[in-house]
């Protein structure tokens, strides 16, 4: 994967997203305890052998820039490797970027100087686990122009997404934003296959493209002209995506085992964590005894800056006390710095340097840094960004009502507390 740049798009600004994205841009939101959502695509870029990145920022960066020359400050120099955070610059006018496109074509410079024989381009704010490698593999075994990842989706939900329709060999014949009737695929009737926003473009092709062009986006203007012209093959995540990994299981003879597997479960996996419901959701995906998305692979680890906290510590257990004051967490996920002090945390995803106090209750909830959880406080199905320190008895995600008056609260009833509300 020598011969590949990637291209990850940062920029987002995550309106669905907001009080979360008040401050920071999409790809920096916290997600699963310790991570940023950006940490997903470039952990994928590691494990698919790929080490020449360049990242587009722009709606407010600064925390994202800050966690990525803390914590991907990995590559070297002397082999060409290298992770570059290319500011906005204007270089073309006085304009923003106005699209995925533009942004790539105000940078074209960078593309120029390294001149790959491929272009990977991705989203900065998904969450899944994709080999890339096999992504060009399947693009050259087509003869491709340029490939597009896309996802099989219930054509019930289809018209939320850029949807492409394609021939027996998978080949895009036309291209659909957001149709009343989505187009299904050939050999499944009842699904159809949903833009990703993740492609592949020769380099020179789309360096050419973008020199003659002045589109804005990839999905909404370049893709669909490029259809008729050229071979522009679809790529059938949840059929060809297939990550190596371990799983643990019971043998025949009740022996448990490790096991090495190709195609689990992360293979099918994806979110657009574009909404706070599908963020809440894909939080959520990583709990349980078996979860949906796997933070503990060994063989596709997904990579972060490690803070130095201490690690999690659970305390007080007194079953037989008047109410019960048991410091206890099941299902969840735990960070370093936190401290379940006499209280108890069902089915949540905590980050670091949390404090649960006695008494207190907390269920199927996300509860980002530097959050205290008060004596008595019964927290349930809410997402409570950072620096807020909830007072004893405060009730959040219990009474709609009194959370609508004061909270952000999606359909779906999960209740958003903004960074710093409880001082």
């Amino acid at each position: 994967m020598k011969d590949v740049l990637t291209v990850i798009m940062a920029g987002g600004r995550g309106q669905r997203l907001m009080p979360l994205t008040d401050d920071r841009s999409k790809p920096a939101v916290p997600f699963g305890g310790i991570y940023r959502l950006i940490d997903i695509p470039l952990s994928n870029c590691i494990n698919s052998q790929i080490y020449k990145i360049l990242v587009f920022p722009q709606y407010k960066s600064q925390s994202l820039v800050d966690h990525l020359e803390e914590g991907w400050n990995i590559f070297s120099a002397d082999l060409g490797h290298y992770i570059r955070i290319a500011a906005p610059q204007q270089r073309l006018g006085t304009e923003w970027y106005r699209g995925t496109a533009d942004c790539v074509r105000q940078n074209l410079y960078l593309l120029e100087r390294e001149r790959p024989r491929y272009v990977l381009i991705l989203s900065g704010d998904h969450v899944y686990k994709m080999d890339y490698s096999k992504f060009r593999e399947y693009h050259e075994a087509k003869g491709a122009d340029v490939t597009v990842g896309l996802l099989e989706v219930d054509r019930s939900t289809a018209s939320e997404f850029g949807i492409a329709e394609v021939d027996n060999d998978f080949r895009i014949r036309a291209w659909q934003e957001k149709p009343k009737e989505p187009k299904a695929i050939p050999d499944d009737p009842e699904r159809s296959l949903a833009s990703m926003g993740i492609y592949l473009f020769r380099a020179d092709l789309l360096i050419d493209l973008l020199h003659k062009t002045d589109d804005d986006d990839f999905g909404g203007d370049i893709i669909p002209k490029l259809i008729g012209e050229l071979k522009v093959m679809a790529y059938p995540y949840r059929r060809l995506n297939k990550i190596m990994d371990y799983v643990r299981m019971v043998d025949e003879e009740g022996v448990r085992r490790r096991i090495l597997v190709e195609g689990t479960r992360d293979s099918q996996y994806w979110r657009d964590v574009g909404t706070l419901d599908s963020y809440w959701n894909a939080n959520m995906d990583l709990t349980g005894v078996d979860p949906f998305f796997n933070l503990y692979g060994s063989l596709w680890p997904i990579r972060t800056y490690q803070r130095q906290y201490p690690p999690a510590k659970f305390v007080l257990n007194q079953p037989d006390a008047t109410p019960p004051r048991v410091g206890t967490a099941v299902d969840s996920i735990v960070s370093p710095g936190c401290i379940i002090s006499g209280g108890i945390v069902r089915s949540s995803v905590l980050s670091c340097n949390v404090l649960v106090r006695s008494w207190a209750e907390v269920d199927e909830s996300v509860i980002m840094d530097d959050v205290e959880v008060g004596r008595y406080c019964r927290i349930k199905k809410a997402i409570i960004d950072k620096h807020n320190y909830i007072p004893p008895h405060t009730q959040i995600g219990i009474d709609p009502q009194a959370d609508r008056s004061r909270f952000e609260v999606t359909p779906r009833g999960i209740v958003v507390v903004p960074k710093g509300y409880f001082k």
